[in-house]
Formats: structure tokens, sequence, C-alpha cells
């Protein structure tokens, strides 16, 4: 019998999402993504449990999306509605986060980019280790941060943004710090317990007026930002079928540098 992909422990009225892939960094897989959903769902309607810390197995906390299952999609009959259908899935999922009723605080040890890193953001509140890794190397796969992105753009200045996504820079916790998606920063070993003193301290609120603030932050301050994640995931899926992709996706898998070809990049998009 193999191993959840996500495993729940609760502590009072803490619950926390542990992310269970740890020989593949985390990568979020189909079936991983699934589990996710489930758990926020199942957590969403769970009245003792008033706050969610989400955090991974390993020394990573994720690696983004599972690029070996990405590329043998392009092997598919119909690949293109396979990546749409994807990047539709983990759009939900962000979707989920952004909407749900109890605060999220991400536990964040080790490396979180592209995908893992849109997790990070989607979460209300960010506990770093000193250790920790953020990034969104999209563009060095070929791939497009659509998603990320917005989520980027509404939690940190615009200039942080740019200069990540454009770079797929990979930036210490000390600079996510300055850049506002890091709230507090610890060593590696008391990150559970500052993450866990964190969610029991937004516990203490009243649970309608907690729900109604983070409405407030994520639904009306960025008012605009669901739309934004949409027209994202569109690009991003789209992304996913040009020549570029394939190109770095084989790079990223066969550990060698990608051979770009602009004429041919131009006319896939």
């Amino acid at each position: 019998m193999t191993d959840p992909l996500i495993k729940i422990h609760h502590h009072e009225n803490v619950a926390t999402i542990l992310l269970n892939r740890a020989e593949k960094r985390n990568a979020l897989s189909r079936a991983l993504l699934g589990e996710l959903a489930q758990a926020l769902h199942d957590l969403s309607l769970e009245q003792k449990v008033r706050a969610v810390i989400l955090s991974g197995s390993g020394p990573s906390f994720c690696a983004g999306m599972d690029l070996k299952e990405m590329a043998a999609t392009a092997e598919l009959a119909d690949p293109h509605s396979q990546w749409s259908s994807d990047a539709k899935i983990y759009l939900e999922i962000i979707q989920t986060m952004l909407r749900f009723p109890k605060p999220l605080i991400a536990a964040v040890d080790g490396a979180a980019v592209a995908g893992g890193g849109g997790l990070v953001l989607a979460c209300d509140l960010v506990v770093a280790s000193h250790g920790a890794r953020f990034g969104f190397p999209e563009p060095k796969r070929g791939i497009v941060a659509g998603i990320v992105a917005p989520l980027l753009s509404f939690r940190t200045r615009g200039s942080d943004a740019a200069l990540m996504l454009l770079t797929g820079r990979i930036v210490d916790a000390s600079y996510a710090h300055r850049a506002g998606f890091v709230h507090v920063l610890v060593e590696s070993e008391q990150i559970w317990a500052k993450a866990l003193e964190l969610a029991k301290e937004c516990a203490e609120g009243a649970p309608e007026a907690v729900t109604l603030t983070k409405k407030m932050l994520n639904e009306t301050i960025g008012d605009n930002l669901f739309s934004l994640l949409a027209a994202g995931a569109a690009i991003s899926g789209t992304a996913r079928t040009t020549a570029a992709a394939e190109e770095g996706l084989a790079a990223f898998l066969e550990k060698r540098d990608p051979a770009w070809n602009p004429a041919s990049d131009m006319k896939s998009s």
C-alpha cells in the first residue's frame, strides 16, 4: 500500500496539510493536486479547525509541477487539452486557497519554486527558515508562470515581481522577507513551532470576523486578482504547447542547457 500524497494532522484547533512526496521534492503531480483539493475541501468544513498550516515533507517545500508528467503529456493524441486541464486544476487550487474560510499559514523550509512558490503566495501568512529559497524559473523551461505572476504582483511590489519572473532567479528567504511575501524568518528547527504559534494566534479571533477579513484582503483589495488568475491560466496552458516548452522541458530532464530557436518560438506562439 502506497503512502498518501497528502497527510493531515490535527493539533487542537489547528490542522496541518503536509505535501508527502519527498522523494520527488513534493512535485505537484495530478494525483497530489487531487488529494490537496480534497484536503482543503474537508478542512473547510471542519468547524473545530480554525487555521491550517501547509508544509512539505523532506528537504524541500515543493519543486512545482511534475515536469516529467508534463513532458509525457506531449505524447498524447491531444496534449493541448490535457495541458489546459492541468492549468485549470492548478488555478482552482489557488482560487480555493485564496477563498478558504480560515487562515492558511505556509511553513517553508528548503525550496519553494514555480508552482510550489505559487502555493506559498496563495497562503495568507508565510513562515520561512533562513535556508528557504523561492523562485519562478519557468522562462528557463520554456513555459510561463501565468497563474503565479498575478499572485506575485499582488503580494509584492511590481518591481520585485518583474525581477523574479523575467530572470527566473532563485532568491533567498531574506530577499523574500524584504519583498513582503515572507512574514516571519526563523531557524529551521523553529519553523514548525513558529507556524503553530501564528496559527493559534489567528485562531483566537472570531471565525466570522477572520473569514470576512480574509475575504476583504483577497477579494476586495485584490478586486481584479481572480480575473487575472484566469487569464494567466489560459496563457500558461497555451505556452506549454510551444516549441520552446518542448525544448525547455527536454533540456531540464536531460540536464543540459536549452537550445532556444527564437524564430521557431515566435511561429509557435
